[in-house]
């Protein structure tokens, strides 16, 4: 390197300056396998993000308490749009029609999602059994409100010329499928299933206003 002098004498030779040394910094390795980390989660969320979205559908909700063993109707249920869902198994709201019309094996709970766990085809009597249908005065009916899968004992009551022991009285076992409450008037409409062999006997007492229900067990 050479400095220019105005009078025009020869160039003088200057020191020459060292260059500068850059030092490089060193990487831990900590700090990189975090850094690989975070972009690997990030990944991860980004792809749980895209799936989730992808996941949203119309599914079935109950709209309105369903007991269990009652009738699930199209006014028992609403669409609702949900994001993800992995693991619940809801029913898609395109298969309304195919639930319309099967019973609710478990109470049906407003806000919840329907699953098909939740229903059942299978009718409420069972082998061996017969319905029948019991008027009984709201005084006689052993609980507010008497469910599907209720378990009953029906006892026969001594009639009015009858001055023998209590300790007589013949009892049958039954389950309940429905209870109706009649507008206007005192009175619940029973219907069991019970025993084909005692269906006679709880006609002919019931005949006779000579029958109590006693509830053993709720569904």
């Amino acid at each position: 390197m050479s400095v220019a002098t105005r009078n025009g004498n020869p160039p003088v030779d200057a020191p020459v300056a060292p260059p500068r040394v850059v030092r490089q910094r060193r990487v831990r390795p900590g700090l990189l396998g975090l850094a690989v980390l975070l972009i690997a989660l990030g990944g991860l969320g980004s792809a749980f993000a895209v799936t989730s979205v992808r996941a949203t559908g119309s599914y079935l909700a109950v709209a309105r308490t369903v007991e269990v063993g009652s009738v699930v109707g199209a006014d028992d249920l609403v669409s609702v749009q949900v994001a993800g869902g992995q693991g619940l198994d809801p029913v898609p709201a395109g298969r309304l029609a195919d639930v319309i019309g099967m019973r609710a094996a478990v109470a049906l709970t407003p806000g919840t999602l329907l699953t098909m766990a939740q229903l059942t085809d299978d009718p409420l009597l069972g082998p061996g059994q017969q319905q029948l249908a019991l008027g009984l005065r709201a005084a006689q009916v052993p609980a507010p409100k008497l469910r599907p899968g209720d378990q009953v004992l029906l006892v026969s009551t001594p009639s009015s010329d009858d001055s023998g022991p209590a300790s007589g009285a013949t009892r049958f076992t039954a389950t309940v499928t429905d209870a109706v409450s009649t507008d206007g008037r005192d009175e619940v409409v029973v219907y069991l299933a019970l025993a084909v062999r005692d269906v006679p006997s709880v006609v002919a007492l019931a005949a006779q206003d000579r029958i109590a229900v006693v509830l053993t067990k709720v569904a």
